[in-house]
């Protein structure tokens, strides 16, 4: 491996404005990763990784991810301990990042499956809900996950949050909920809308047997009026006195509720 000594090298400049910017990994097609297991994961699941960054004590610590990881590296690089914490998202880093070109996961609308269930996120600002739902969804089997705005799949946060899930899953962007809805049903497809509404339909009570969508909408603003116009709204029966659940919260119990 080059050693790379100096944190203004270029190499480094521009992993650390992958890392930063949204619209610079659109523009690039590529984006930045960091941990040895999630590197391994993009790897294994065919991501081309244009640039591996480790430090001397991750290349020996995590030598068996980096066996691994190697294979799909075109040009790996041993750097500083000062270099990693310019280049580390996380409070305590392992020492190994990654550029990688984007995935070629984002599966075409003709290609989902009518009789299959799917769980569709508009505008989920929160890294974090973000990723953790996506997370769960490969977790309880669902067969993918439709996007509509929010959080760049790319976002290291969101990588981070999903575990890898989000190379694994396959993965649907659409611009217009409602036109795709038409679509779906046109195919016998259930479209659901959750709401924290007590007069919604409950979750538990939903038909279990045919395909389906759950729409989770953005965290302070639910679903659009739009997204509610087209779909049966749903809620989860609460006691207490909470009267929502947090994003992904709320998705992981509605997950489930579609697999059981």
């Amino acid at each position: 491996m080059e050693v790379i000594s100096s944190k203004s090298n270029d190499k480094i400049k521009y992993a650390v404005k992958l890392r930063e910017s949204a619209a610079f990994r659109k523009k690039e097609e590529k984006f930045f990763l960091e941990s040895a297991r999630l590197i391994q994961d993009a790897a294994l699941s065919g991501a081309e990784i244009e640039m591996l960054f480790v430090t001397e004590d991750a290349n020996e610590k995590y030598r068996e991810y980096i066996d691994v990881i190697l294979k799909s590296t075109k040009k790996a690089f041993i750097i500083s301990t000062e270099i990693a914490e310019k280049l580390a998202d996380t409070k305590t880093t392992q020492g190994i990042f990654a550029v990688l070109r984007v995935l070629d996961k984002f599966a075409n609308i003709s290609k989902i499956k009518y009789y299959g269930k799917y769980v569709a996120l508009e505008e989920i600002s929160n890294p974090s809900n973000f990723g953790a739902i996506c997370r769960t969804a490969e977790a309880v089997g669902l067969d993918g996950v439709i996007i509509k705005g929010g959080c760049d799949v790319y976002n290291p946060k969101v990588q981070r949050a999903s575990m890898g899930a989000l190379f694994r899953l396959d993965v649907i962007t659409v611009d217009d909920l409602p036109e795709l809805f038409t679509e779906l049903k046109s195919n016998n497809m259930k479209i659901y809308g959750s709401v924290p509404d007590s007069s919604a339909l409950k979750i538990t009570d939903i038909d279990k047997t045919c395909g389906m969508v759950v729409i989770i909408g953005n965290e302070g603003n639910g679903i659009s009026d739009e997204v509610k116009e087209n779909s049966t709204l749903v809620t989860i029966p609460m006691n207490g006195y909470a009267e929502s659940l947090n994003a992904a919260a709320a998705a992981t119990i509605i997950m489930w509720e579609m697999m059981r």
